[in-house]
């Protein structure tokens, strides 16, 4: 005689098997360069690593520098921990300057070759009334390799705090697929 199977095990069974292929489903995008933004770094939405130069205007997801500023980012909450050097995650920005620029960086926000940057005044305090760090004020020319990264967004932990950083630590040029 052949058992009958009820309900709740056809059900336990069509989950346990729909759960596993999104989850494979999942890291097979991954794997093949999807990625999430889920922060307002950039806008919210699906990303694809595509095989581009680094431009000005260009998407970049990249490990940010092993350096204490970062430590304190981690564990202030305002970067995720991850598998980059020093434990961080990934970050997503936008290149706003690079080689040959002229940065301006001041208390009214970034100039690049004499423009001011939509949204990048620094804020003084975070919104647990913490003092931000602040990249030091004056200006420099970016040199060959160095990035200057912006977000867009007032609260974004940008360039305005930690300046400029090198094209060595960019993972990929990343395309949005699907945002909002």
């Amino acid at each position: 005689m052949q058992p009958i199977h009820s309900m709740p095990d056809r059900i336990g069974r069509f989950t346990a098997i729909s759960g596993a292929s999104v989850l494979v489903l999942g890291f097979l995008c991954y794997a093949a360069g999807a990625r999430i933004n889920t922060t307002r770094s950039i806008p919210i939405g699906l990303y694809w690593i595509i095989d581009a130069p680094v431009t000005k205007g260009a998407f970049v997801i990249f490990c940010p520098p092993r350096l204490a500023l970062f430590d304190e980012a981690k564990a202030r909450g305002y970067i995720t921990a991850g598998f980059c050097p020093g434990e961080y995650g990934l970050m997503m920005k936008q290149v706003v300057a690079t080689e040959h620029d002229t940065v301006v960086v001041g208390e009214n926000g970034i100039t690049i070759n004499k423009v001011l940057q939509p949204s990048s005044t620094p804020l003084r305090m975070d919104k647990a009334g913490r003092v931000m760090p602040r990249y030091q004020s004056g200006s420099f020319t970016l040199q060959n390799s160095e990035l200057l990264l912006l977000s867009g967004s007032r609260t974004s932990f940008d360039s305005r705090y930690f300046g400029p950083i090198q094209l060595s630590q960019i993972k990929g040029v990343i395309f949005p697929v699907f945002t909002w």
